[in-house]
């Protein structure tokens, strides 16, 4: 998907923790690491304004179009979830 995720860059400029972040915006630190690391669907506005609130940003400092870029995250369709785990699309065990 060309929309890229730059949580980890905002992180470093807070220097804050994902852990602290996610507490602070009312996540687990586990869906902060999907979308992080540009694994999610989708992104509730609550949870970017949520996200904006406490990094002191706007969305776009988030989030950006980048032509080209690629969908490689689990669920996409085009990879298995994990190598070896057994599981494919959408975490169904194959």
């Amino acid at each position: 998907m060309p929309i890229v995720v730059d949580i980890d860059v905002m992180l470093a400029r807070r220097k804050m923790s994902v852990g602290e972040l996610a507490e602070r915006v009312g996540i687990t630190p586990a869906n902060l690491a999907v979308l992080k690391n540009g694994r999610a669907k989708a992104v509730r506005f609550s949870t970017l304004a949520a996200l904006c609130e406490v990094l002191e940003c706007q969305p776009g400092d988030l989030l950006r179009w980048e032509a080209g870029a690629e969908d490689g995250g689990a669920g996409s369709g085009n990879r298995d979830h994990c190598e070896g785990c057994g599981r494919g699309r959408r975490g169904r065990v194959t």
